[in-house]
């Protein structure tokens, strides 16, 4: 049996939801529901990646690294050529020749960041001149459209041109959705991947698309393991490859940044252990094993396979 204070206190409360207009009651209702949490966390800190030796916000780096290849593209090889001595084309050459593209019949390939075409020509040649292979295909694919440009009026002066053995598509290494999953039996980034915002997205993308058994074959600046050479190999970039960009093509700030981006790129061991993340089977962690070294270390190859 209900006290003399309760039946009280129910009378009052039923008066006044009966004199209260239901949209007070509402906003009551949210306001108490939404009432700040004094143990509620605070805004997370927002995702940042390098950009050279900078640090930018994540978001951002995509369309700066866009405006250095905007710039650099017309005069992407001629640098190349200076910065290197000429030395990335044997590199270029090196690389692909260990790949033996058309050695075991045609192949789908594709080449990310390769907007200039510079390893699907030398792909398609090996498999024609080496193999007698004319129906290997690659598929061009980069994030900058000045670079692909550039890469088109290459083939143009081709036997590939207009043929179904290349095709050039505008996409992200990143988020590669138009490409299907099992597609490719050879997946080749060359000097890209570095300026990529996240690596390691990168890497499962190029799992997803690779068919079980399909080979992972990216070649990238990595990191000097003899002392000397490193100094040395240190004051030739800082010093003189960004008074080449302007001397040449008028662009320091660009040549800075891919000189930077070059020393932020993980060394060779640790490369090596995102690409296994990512679902790769890679060799031993040694030079001659997951990765080879070019000239002690400037560039390195990494290949990898999806099992």
């Amino acid at each position: 049996m209900l006290s003399t204070s309760t039946r009280q206190g129910l009378r009052l409360a039923s008066r006044i939801s009966r004199s209260t207009p239901p949209r007070v009651l509402n906003l009551y209702a949210r306001a108490s529901t939404s009432a700040p949490n004094s143990s509620s966390q605070p805004p997370p800190e927002p995702r940042t990646a390098s950009f050279g030796f900078r640090t930018v916000p994540e978001d951002a780096k995509e369309s700066m690294v866009k405006e250095v290849f905007d710039s650099v593209a017309s005069n992407y090889d001629l640098m190349n050529d200076a910065t290197s001595f000429g030395v990335h084309r044997l590199w270029k050459d090196s690389f692909v020749s260990s790949l033996r593209p058309g050695r075991k019949g045609p192949m789908k390939c594709i080449d990310v960041a390769g907007g200039t075409g510079d390893i699907a020509l030398r792909i398609l040649d090996h498999a024609r001149e080496t193999y007698a292979d004319r129906e290997t295909t690659v598929d061009i694919a980069d994030i900058n459209a000045e670079m692909l440009k550039e890469g088109f009026r290459r083939f143009k002066k081709t036997m590939y041109h207009n043929t179904p053995q290349i095709a050039f598509h505008e996409a992200n290494a990143q988020e590669m959705s138009a490409f299907p999953d099992n597609t490719y039996d050879l997946y080749t980034i060359a000097f890209g991947i570095r300026n990529c915002t996240s690596i390691p997205a990168v890497l499962k993308e190029a799992h997803r698309i690779l068919k079980p058994g399909g080979t992972f074959a990216c070649l990238e600046f990595s990191r000097v393991g003899n002392p000397l050479l490193s100094t040395l190999y240190d004051q030739y970039s800082f010093s003189v490859i960004p008074l080449m960009g302007t001397v040449l093509a008028g662009d320091r700030d660009s040549y800075q940044y891919l000189v930077e981006s070059i020393r932020k790129f993980p060394p060779q061991a640790e490369f090596a252990q995102m690409i296994r993340e990512a679902g790769f089977a890679t060799g031993k962690d040694e030079d001659g094993g997951a990765w080879t070294d070019y000239w002690g270390g400037i560039a390195s190859v990494h290949k990898a396979v999806k099992l």
